[in-house]
């Protein structure tokens, strides 16, 4: 596997792919893209983190920036110290929910959101052409460490009008963890803690970057945490990514309460606090809809990756958004996926309403959604994409992002890889008999 660049950053199987030769391009190319400003660096809990810090503090130094570092923190915390810093935008270390041998530059503006397109595509090319400069010995950058990065964070969310750490104290909430030896280690703990909750059972709790199974929350890797919640007779379960921008729940019943179901929450708890518009991507679940359309409000759908859903948040003024990986995008914090502010608004909606988590995801409509793939090998994506939108024109397809096509009882929807030769194909039904039928549906008519 070659190293994967994006307008996002960099990633890849650091040693091979990512190299210290490419972490230093890239980085001057950032450095020199943000004007040799002021830049924030922290980093998830890989091994190969302390390496990848050195390397880029040092040559973002070398190109004149001053740099601020945070250390091993989540990578929201990242995002809240660009503003805390007025800095001119972050890099972080971190290959998110990648195994454990992958490392990653993911980059941020000064606005605290991940670069959009245009953005991205100007690092590219300084990094490509190599158009940057190194300073003289008496030009080079500062170096300072913020190690209060974090309770600045935790402070910012208790700040929140809508949290209430002496209401959800008073409900003497049991909670189990799993951040799988990443971030969350750190930053799950601290805002528990400052939101009063003083039961934690935690698992693979140790911030070693040796992930104690596939890092993704995904259903099949959350079968200990499971087990914990019913043991213990937790309240709920918490499950984040290395880099702690996603949420997954487990109910106190030990249920999975479902990734796409993270969002639906936060939408629903900010709905009942704000009037206005939600967003989220077009690959996210239709509960996202059943819960704005319950308070009165619009879900846009944006392209599916993060800063786009941010755009669509700014365009539309949505008051709450997010991606149904279990991120959630509260804009009264910072425009980014922060699971230590979803930790916070789940407990509240749980205090306010004193409810289970297990009654409360009972009480959310039931959808499953199915993810496949096309092989194209010698067929044209496009072309693809295109018969589907035209044999499926009576549904009004939405081509934002490939082709969604809304059915009565489910959807699918097709878009082409950035990084292989397929075209994805997510589907959610009524069932998953539904999802499975329509996604079927769907391929065949466009591959016959």
């Amino acid at each position: 596997m070659s190293l994967m660049i994006s307008v996002s950053g960099i990633r890849g199987i650091f040693g091979t792919d990512l190299t210290p030769e490419n972490l230093t391009r890239f980085t001057a190319a950032f450095g020199s893209w943000s004007g040799s400003g002021k830049v924030v660096v922290g980093r998830d809990t890989r091994v190969t983190g302390q390496i990848c810090e050195d390397i880029v503090v040092s040559t973002l130094q070398s190109v004149g920036c001053d740099v601020v570092k945070v250390g091993v923190t989540p990578t929201p915390t990242v995002a809240m110290s660009v503003l805390k810093h007025n800095a001119d935008g972050a890099i972080i270390i971190s290959a998110s929910h990648n195994p454990a041998d992958w490392n990653a530059l993911k980059l941020l503006n000064g606005k605290s959101e991940f670069l959009d397109a245009d953005q991205g595509k100007e690092v590219i090319r300084i990094s490509e052409e190599q158009s940057y400069s190194y300073k003289k010995y008496d030009e080079v950058g500062s170096v300072i460490t913020d190690d209060q990065a974090l309770e600045h964070h935790v402070q910012k969310i208790l700040e929140l009008d809508y949290i209430d750490s002496e209401l959800i104290a008073s409900k003497d909430f049991s909670v189990a963890l799993d951040p799988v030896n990443g971030t969350g280690a750190i930053g799950i703990p601290a805002i528990l803690e400052a939101l009063g909750v003083n039961t934690i059972h935690s698992i693979n709790d140790e911030p070693n970057g040796r992930f104690a199974h596939n890092p993704e929350p995904l259903p099949e890797h959350l079968q200990d945490i499971c087990s914990l919640v019913k043991e213990k007779g937790c309240d709920l379960g918490i499950v984040t990514d290395p880099d702690a921008d996603r949420l997954a729940l487990i109910t106190n019943k030990g249920n999975l309460f479902g990734e796409e179901y993270t969002q639906a929450a936060a939408f629903d708890f900010m709905l009942d606090k704000k009037s206005g518009p939600c967003a989220t991507n077009l690959s996210s679940s239709r509960v996202a809809e059943d819960v704005a359309q319950k308070h009165g409000q619009k879900c846009h759908r944006s392209a599916v990756g993060e800063i786009n859903v941010v755009k669509k948040m700014q365009e539309v003024g949505a008051v709450i958004g997010g991606e149904g990986n279990g991120g959630v995008i509260n804009p009264d914090l910072h425009y980014g996926r922060d699971a230590l502010v979803g930790v916070a608004m789940i407990l509240q909606l749980m205090a306010e309403r004193d409810i289970t988590s297990n009654d409360y995801r009972n009480s959310l409509p039931d959808y499953a959604m199915r993810k496949s793939k096309m092989q194209l090998a010698d067929v044209d994506g496009d072309a693809i994409l295109e018969k589907a939108e035209s044999i499926y024109k009576e549904y009004n397809p939405d081509t934002t992002d490939g082709v969604k096509i809304d059915f009565e009882d489910g959807w699918v929807h097709l878009r082409k890889s950035n990084t292989e030769p397929i075209i994805r194909v997510y589907s959610e039904g009524t069932s998953a008999q539904k999802a499975k039928e329509l996604a079927e549906q769907v391929v065949e008519s466009v591959q016959s």
